[in-house]
């Protein structure tokens, strides 16, 4: 049985192919998983639960049928839906999970992390995670009108989509420092992680150790691209068609 490691789909809360890519994952190639391990930014923004069960009915349902035909499914917060709560949790029956989190993974002990704490050169989304992360933040954020918290989540993807376009890559990009030093704190050979939509393997030295992070794909309508993990690794998934293919 395998395990199967996606991020970064940010489904929109209005119909699109990626809401149909993953319901059709859901259905489909997770059935033969052990587990399925979401590390953020699953949705494109999440407001409460509230406000996210009810513009996410379809997936909440798909997720619940799979959890309860015995596939374990971990979420992890993103930089996009970092208030994914409880309720959500009760109602998919999906664990969620720490970032960074330990797993076995193929046999390998490998860190997993939506990865965005790792992008330490960005130093004004850094301060951004600390307040959007504290909890009374949270707690004055979710006691406001749902309308007003979709708009004030509006503005904030606006803002940060125009910070993209000023800020380098380099910048949005992982530092090597803050890799090594999760590599040294967890002891793991292996990383994960998703966030910076970069998709590639990174083989490295650290400690006189050979390493590699594996970054996993953003989806597109006309990729939709999970890693699994079973006999080895490979990239796998749907083309714009939802034809299953392989890209190892």
């Amino acid at each position: 049985m395998t395990a199967l490691l996606l991020s970064d789909l940010h489904l929109p809360a209005e119909p699109s192919p990626l809401r149909e890519g993953f319901l059709r994952f859901l259905d489909g190639p997770a059935r033969t998983a052990r587990q399925v391990y979401i590390l953020g930014d699953l949705f494109e923004y999440w407001i409460g639960d509230d406000a996210g069960l009810a513009l996410y009915r379809d997936e909440i349902r798909a997720l619940r049928a799979l959890t309860d035909a015995g596939v374990r499914i971990g979420f992890m917060h993103g930089n996009r839906d970092f208030l994914v709560g409880t309720g959500f949790a009760r109602a998919s029956g999906v664990e969620l999970l720490a970032d960074p989190i330990r797993v076995d993974l193929d046999g390998e002990a490998t860190l997993l992390s939506h990865g965005d704490a790792w992008c330490s050169d960005d130093r004004a989304y850094q301060r951004w995670r600390r307040f959007s992360r504290n909890p009374l933040a949270q707690s004055l954020f979710l006691r406001l009108p749902t309308s007003l918290r979709a708009r004030i989540a509006g503005d904030v993807r606006r803002r940060s989509d125009d910070d993209k376009d000023r800020k380098t890559v380099e910048i949005m990009d992982v530092h090597p420092s803050a890799i090594a030093e999760a590599f040294r704190a967890c002891g793991c050979r292996r990383i994960i992680h998703g966030h910076t939509h970069r998709p590639a393997t990174h083989r490295l030295q650290i400690g006189g150790r050979e390493v590699e992070r594996i970054v996993l794909a953003d989806w597109t309508p006309q990729r939709m691209e999970w890693l699994e993990a079973g006999d080895g690794l490979r990239r796998v998934g749907f083309d714009g068609n939802l034809t299953i293919r392989g890209t190892c």
